[in-house]
């Protein structure tokens, strides 16, 4: 077990690029040797979702038994599914079993998830999660507690969310966004917070397969308020949205050679991210990240 972190080291840590990948859909063994890969490979972080598959705690703890330098976070653990003093129990006992290589990325998910799906109530997710934060932060932990508390970053689009992530917390998870959402946030956030930005990466020179790829990908993403009111803020009208636009779907994924990607993200850096955790998307079999790319990108290979 390596040395305890500090948070101070778990903020350099996410300096370095990252992946962003559903580990889910690996039986366990193998989502384990994928983590472990990833770490081999130099990337400071691993994010997994919370949707309709695994636990995203148990599955954390997978994963960080099976590595020894990689961070593991969540993008993002449902506020909805869990009440804050158990959200809290969760991210501590990961963050001591670790060492301090937990994140909790924490988000109010969708309407139509949580009172479709879920039959739950879904009210105002700034206060929602304004209160939630506060009843986390003031639950009692009796268990061994970690050196530090895990970071904590909200999956934070629109202006107030952000603005939020910044005063509450540790910063924001972006997620389904652009280099130019990445500067916005930047500048609302100030220059301190962290600013964890997903991108969408598919390794192809072939427009028409990148372009099938992201349509893929959008599925039922693209009907979902919260993403798409972030994308109409960020200039696409909703015809474009609607019609899966060209220009919409090229500035929602990176894509092209190994050198288009990285400009890609390298744009998101210049816009202000501190980390880009990269979803390396395989047409060949979406339940694989694409290790080609991976490869080609990672930290340890410049």
């Amino acid at each position: 077990m390596p040395d305890p972190a500090s948070n101070a080291s778990v903020h350099d840590a996410l300096t370095t690029t990252g992946v962003w990948f559903f580990t889910d859909m690996l039986v366990t063994e193998q989502s384990r040797e994928t983590a472990a890969r990833i770490e081999s490979l130099g990337y400071s972080a691993l994010w997994i979702p919370d949707t309709l598959g695994r636990d995203p705690f148990v599955n954390a703890a997978t994963l960080l038994d099976a590595t020894t330098e990689l961070i593991v976070a969540t993008g993002i653990a449902n506020i909805h599914m869990r009440h804050p003093g158990m959200m809290k129990q969760g991210a501590f006992s990961l963050a001591e079993l670790s060492g301090g290589r937990f994140v909790l990325g924490l988000g109010v998910s969708h309407a139509p998830m949580i009172e479709g799906l879920r039959q739950l109530p879904y009210e105002k997710p700034l206060s929602t999660m304004r209160t939630y934060v506060d009843a986390m932060n003031a639950s009692m932990y009796m268990g061994v507690p970690p050196a530090e508390e895990p970071l904590t970053v909200l999956a934070a689009l629109g202006p107030k969310m952000l603005a939020m992530a910044g005063e509450k917390t540790a910063g924001a998870h972006p997620y389904w966004t652009t280099p130019e959402h990445t500067a916005q946030a930047r500048e609302i956030m100030g220059p301190d917070a962290l600013l964890c930005v997903e991108q969408k990466c598919v390794l192809t020179t072939d427009r028409a397969l990148a372009h099938e790829t992201t349509l893929s990908q959008l599925g039922m993403y693209a009907d979902l308020p919260n993403y798409r009111n972030n994308w109409i803020r960020l200039g696409f009208t909703e015809e474009e949205i609607e019609a899966r636009d060209p220009r919409f779907l090229d500035a929602v994924m990176a894509w092209g050679d190994e050198a288009a990607i990285a400009e890609r993200i390298q744009a998101h850096y210049d816009a202000g991210a501190s980390h880009v955790c990269i979803q390396p998307i395989d047409p060949a079999d979406r339940n694989q990240p694409d290790w080609t790319l991976l490869e080609a990108l990672a930290p340890n290979a410049s």
